[in-house]
């Protein structure tokens, strides 16, 4: 089957679709593109990496070498330039998740689900994809469990991922081209994601935050501003203020990794609880120091979430509540806020 990109549109502007069918010894997905005009002079597998994210650049180099990806009726090569206009068929080797993942049947908090989309609410110390050491009890893991039709969806679905302890709204794709059309929506910046920060200091006004980010050029497992990273925008709007802290609403317009821990920290108002993004030492009445220091993750939640449904176009919105360990540290922050008594923090 045919699902082509229109030449015409821009990169970000595509749509891919597949058909998974059987074969005689494993389930392959046969993919077929016109290459969009303003991919010219670009490589091959740079095209592919950003026509197809559900797989990685090195999974696309290697179907290019094992002579699964055709241009024009011709075996394609990896370093083959583009030119616009041409068709490609793929032939990708689908390695079923459950061969590197094992499914576990963990408790998930589900809000919403149909044959194509699945949103949860993660809680506060969930991994959403094995790696780094935590490779099991992932979301991930989790959603094999819950869905054998997510074993054969790149990265079972996943779209974009939540910190490990920062809780909240999460979408997971039930199908590729569910998958396609939400990868695309996030790449055009439509998806609404809102999210309930406290962070340290009086924030004066509301704002947005319009800095590049990018991994640490010395602490690399770390996220900065940093003017080689990827284009970032936070939007922050304030919904209560505290002696010492705030409560912001914070929207992602991009959605890089950590993004509004690294751009609230740049902005000199680092996340309540925050292990990685710390700030400064301040006075704080001692009360509301104790609250702050005893809080275990950094106050973040990803409280709205709203997106267009891939089959009927129709816009759909969900709500979380606020998780109960942030409810607490809130009724604590306006209990103490007016208390004179200060303590270093």
């Amino acid at each position: 089957m045919k699902f082509p990109i229109e030449a015409n549109k821009p990169l970000q502007d595509y749509s891919v679709k597949s058909s998974l069918f059987a074969l005689a010894e494993q389930t392959e997905a046969i993919i077929e593109l016109v290459v969009p005009q303003n991919c010219i002079g670009l490589r091959l597998d740079l095209v592919l990496a950003q026509l197809l994210p559900h797989w990685s650049r090195s999974r696309l180099q290697s179907w290019i070498l094992e002579k699964r990806v055709n241009v024009d009726g011709k075996i394609a090569t990896p370093k083959q330039k583009i030119w616009g206009n041409e068709k490609i068929s793929i032939k990708p080797h689908i390695i079923p998740i459950n061969e590197t993942h094992v499914a576990e049947a963990i408790s998930l908090e589900i809000l919403y689900e149909d044959n194509y989309l699945l949103v949860i609410n993660k809680p506060a110390g969930m991994v959403v994809h094995p790696g780094n050491g935590n490779w099991q009890g992932t979301l991930l893991n989790a959603l094999l469990h819950h869905s054998k039709q997510l074993n054969d969806i790149p990265r079972a679905g996943i779209v974009h991922r939540l910190d490990k302890d920062t809780s909240g709204l999460l979408v997971v794709a039930k199908t590729i081209e569910a998958q396609t059309s939400l990868v695309r929506q996030l790449q055009e910046h439509s998806v609404e994601r809102n999210y309930l920060a406290i962070v340290l200091g009086e924030v004066k006004q509301n704002g947005y935050i319009d800095a590049p980010v990018g991994r640490h050029p010395v602490q690399r497992t770390k996220m900065a501003v940093t003017i080689h990273g990827k284009p970032a925008r936070t939007y922050y709007q304030i919904l209560e203020s505290f002696n010492g802290c705030t409560l912001l609403r914070c929207r992602l317009e991009t959605g890089r990794t950590h993004q509004i821990r690294v751009h609230m920290h740049n902005m000199g108002h680092p996340l309540v609880g925050d292990p990685v993004y710390t700030g400064k030492t301040r006075k704080l009445p001692m009360e509301i120091a104790r609250l702050i220091t005893q809080f275990p993750r950094q106050a973040l939640h990803a409280q709205q979430l709203a997106l267009v449904h891939p089959l009927h176009d129709e816009t759909m919105r969900w709500n979380s509540e606020l998780p109960d360990d942030m409810s607490v540290l809130l009724q604590g922050l306006r209990q103490y806020s007016t208390s004179p008594s200060l303590s270093s923090f």
